[in-house]
């Protein structure tokens, strides 16, 4: 079916590729010839212009030849007596016709190659629009080509997934057949033990019967038999009381034994009415799958049909491209389209190989289930013959048959149609050797009754109780016969290339199962690290919030230091700055020093110029001491953008490795999921079916059980294994976050005391300029 696609779209891929390809090369054939013939015309046009030319140049050279000997016979004549004006005039004329001549000649030849060289041009950019075309269509093809090649090998997946499931399905059958099977033996059996028992219910009528006959007679008799009848009479009521109750139990067995029978049978109906419903919809999808087969193999039929077209297209197409003659001038055009070609065919050779093989491949797998079809239809089990109940068993013998015929059915498990096969065989073994036990039984019990009949009813009770002693023995020796049987019959059906097949699947199901453990410890050890990842990262996105927000509500502070040259203090800057442009620092000090040195100043005023020189000297050093803080903190200002910087990345190699952890999980979680399915498969395998132990939904659940906690525990490890690698990367975080606080409280702190020495900076400005104010 999937080789019948795949032919499918590779022949109409190669068929839209021939097309394309057969009228690529119509194209680049029709125009090699368009171009051919316009050179051709050209070439016939130049030499029509040319012979006219020459022609022209003929006539104008035998006029020349003409004027030239009438000339020289001019100048014989005129030699003798001709004068320098004659001479010079004529050589002026003949430089005159001939430069025109020349001009008129040069101008024509100069057309002519300017017209060539456009044409040329044409004709180039023509041939290169066809090749890029031609490469453009042959990267159309391949992409076409890509795309083909998916799209069968999607559809071969989806072949194969069908025909597994499909093998699946028909498994499925044969189990329900075999139930079927096993439904019909057990009803048949069923019946059996009805006729035995209603066999049983005739007896005990006949047995009680007897009774009544024999206790009538010795109420007739007078008291003269006295003590003998009294004597005689009673090992007999005690042998019939005796066999009175065993008859009543095995009434009583075997209407336990028809009620267990009735139980499985009605489980049995439910069973096959569930796989009836089943098989409905299978039986349906086997005959769809069953038409779409037969149409892929027509399709397939087709396809090779138009590769043999396609082949003998391709051959002759090769044939005319070497026979094709006007190709030949244009080698570099010729090389291009053969490696094309070769490249084409070689690619179409390869495409041919791989469908062949396919479609052997395709065909040994058709082959292999024909096979298995006829094998399993050949292999059916065979019915087992039911026995006819007869009047006569004891219940000693009923109670060996149900336990031997129990204990059959109930050891029967479906198996491969081999096993089926060798069990059938042995069966039917079984039944014979049952059957000739169970005719001498009858042909001992029809002597009893004989002997009885002969005696007269009058038996004496030790002949009686030796010969039903002889009976128990014989019934325990085929007791022991049909056990022996039932173990033969038991190890046969238990091989010991089947155990050890046993003890590798149980041991490679605790090697999977201890795999899916650790798989699950450790996923789940990832997912504890991830969510601790995951509560770090909000605990992180939320401080960086809150640092966000303190940020936004703080006033700004905007730090700029102004460098300053050599020989202007920082009062004079502040000067400036706040727009007092007229004072001049140095020369204020200088002025109050000398002011200070002055003698006709009073002693008030001099201390008082004293005191503001000094307060000036102060106040610029103290100034001087703020730029030094200023700079200082500008350094801590860098320090803390760096250490956010630090921690940024910090924060982004957190990310990554919160990410690497995630794809980690899903790997996991894609272990799991493989370990599950190879589960799986090891619990659909072949040799299921061969031991016929099918999982109880209680192990089913075990199972499920065993899966969810090894995921579980994998998650805890993978979590575990994250929170291990997160918590150091925490305690990073956490000196960072701690040296970041201590370097916020001390730029709190530097703010303060920048802000107390503006404060007290103005307030020495507004004092010197009060003073200055005030200065007479």
């Amino acid at each position: 079916m999937v080789s019948k696609l795949e032919r499918e779209k590779t022949q109409e891929a190669k068929r839209i590729r021939e097309l394309e390809q057969r009228k690529h090369t119509v194209l680049v054939t029709e125009l090699k010839a368009k171009l051919h013939e316009e050179k051709m015309k050209e070439l016939q046009a130049v030499r029509e212009n040319l012979i006219k030319q020459h022609e022209q140049e003929a006539r104008t050279v035998k006029v020349r030849d003409g004027e030239i000997q009438r000339l020289k016979s001019a100048l014989c004549a005129l030699r003798d007596g001709s004068s320098d004006k004659v001479r010079t005039a004529l050589t002026i004329e003949a430089r005159e016709e001939a430069r025109k001549l020349f001009d008129a000649e040069r101008l024509k030849l100069l057309q002519e190659i300017t017209d060539l060289k456009t044409a040329k041009k044409q004709v180039d950019e023509a041939l290169s629009n066809m090749i890029q075309a031609d490469k453009i269509k042959a990267g159309d093809l391949r992409s076409e080509h890509q795309s083909h090649q998916e799209a069968i090998s999607k559809i071969k997946w989806e072949s194969e997934r069908d025909i597994r499931r499909l093998m699946d399905e028909i498994k499925a059958k044969d189990r329900i057949i075999f139930l079927e099977k096993e439904l019909e033996t057990q009803t048949g059996y069923v019946q059996k033990l009805q006729l035995q028992k209603e066999a049983l219910d005739e007896q005990l009528f006949l047995v009680k019967e007897a009774e009544c006959n024999m206790s009538s007679p010795k109420r007739e008799i007078p008291g003269r038999a006295g003590d003998g009848s009294e004597h005689c009479s009673s090992p007999d009521l005690r042998r019939n009381q005796k066999r009175i109750a065993e008859l009543n139990a095995t009434i009583r067995k075997l209407e336990d034994r028809n009620t267990l029978l009735g139980d499985e049978r009605n489980e049995l109906l439910k069973r096959v009415r569930e796989t009836e419903k089943q098989c409905k919809p299978l039986l349906e999808r086997n005959k769809c799958l069953a038409k779409r087969n037969d149409e892929l193999m027509v399709s397939l039929q087709r396809m090779e049909e138009k590769l043999k077209a396609v082949t003998k297209e391709n051959s002759e197409m090769r044939e005319k491209i070497t026979s094709h003659p006007p190709l030949k001038k244009l080698k570099s055009l010729n090389d291009l389209d053969q490696a094309n070609e070769e490249q084409e065919t070689e690619f179409l050779k390869l495409q041919v190989i791989e469908q062949q093989n396919i479609i052997d491949e395709l065909t040994r797998d058709r082959e292999k289930l024909i096979r298995r079809r006829k094998h399993r239809r050949s292999s059916k089990p065979i019915k087992r013959p039911v026995l006819d109940p007869f009047i006569g068993y004891d219940e000693d013998s009923m109670d060996s048959e149900t336990s031997s015929m129990a204990s059959f059915r109930t050891d029967r498990t479906p198996a491969t149609p081999d096993d089926d096969l060798d069990e059938s065989l042995a069966a039917e073994e079984s039944e014979l050797r049952f059957r000739q036990l169970t005719k001498e039984y009858q042909a001992l019990q029809r002597a009893y009754a004989l002997l009885q009949e002969q005696t007269g009813g009058v038996i004496d009770a030790e002949r009686e109780a030796k010969a039903q002693e002889q009976l128990q023995a014989e019934v325990l020796r085929y007791k022991a016969k049909i056990e022996d049987l039932e173990a033969t019959l038991a190890q046969k059906g238990q091989d010991s290339h089947w155990v050890e097949d046993k003890q590798l699947f149980i041991k490679r199901n605790q090697e999977l199962l201890e795999k899916i453990e650790k798989q699950e410890a450790e996923n789940h050890r990832l997912q504890q690290e991830l969510q601790d990842a995951r509560d770090q990262n909000e605990l992180l996105e939320f401080r960086n919030l809150e640092l966000e927000e303190r940020e936004r509500r703080s006033p700004p502070f905007n730090l700029q230091i102004h460098p300053f040259s050599d020989g202007v203090s920082a009062l004079q800057i502040y000067c400036m700055k706040e727009g007092v442009k007229d004072v001049n620092i140095p020369d204020l000090i200088k002025q109050l020093d000398i002011l200070g040195d002055n003698g006709n100043l009073r002693n008030e005023e001099q201390v008082a110029i004293i005191q503001a020189s000094t307060v000036l000297s102060l106040a610029e050093k103290w100034i001087q001491q703020i730029e030094g803080a200023e700079a200082a903190l500008h350094q801590k200002m860098m320090e803390l953008e760096s250490d956010m910087e630090q921690f940024c990345k910090i924060k982004g190699y957190l990310e990554e490795e919160l990410d690497y952890r995630k794809q980690a999980l899903d790997q996991a979680y894609m272990r799991i999921q493989e370990l599950e399915a190879t589960l799986y498969n090891a619990l659909q395998q072949e040799t299921v079916i061969k031991f016929g132990e099918l999982l109880s939904e209680k192990q089913q659940e075990e199972l499920r059980t065993a899966v969810e906690k090894l995921r579980r525990q994998m998650l805890r490890k993978s979590r575990e294994y994250d929170c291990q690698i997160l918590q150091e990367r925490m305690e990073l975080l956490q000196q960072a976050h701690q040296r970041i606080r201590d370097l916020e409280d001390k730029t709190d702190i530097q703010k303060r005391q920048i802000k107390d020495l503006e404060e007290k900076f103005l307030f020495l400005f507004l004092f010197f300029s009060l003073a200055f104010i005030l200065w007479p």
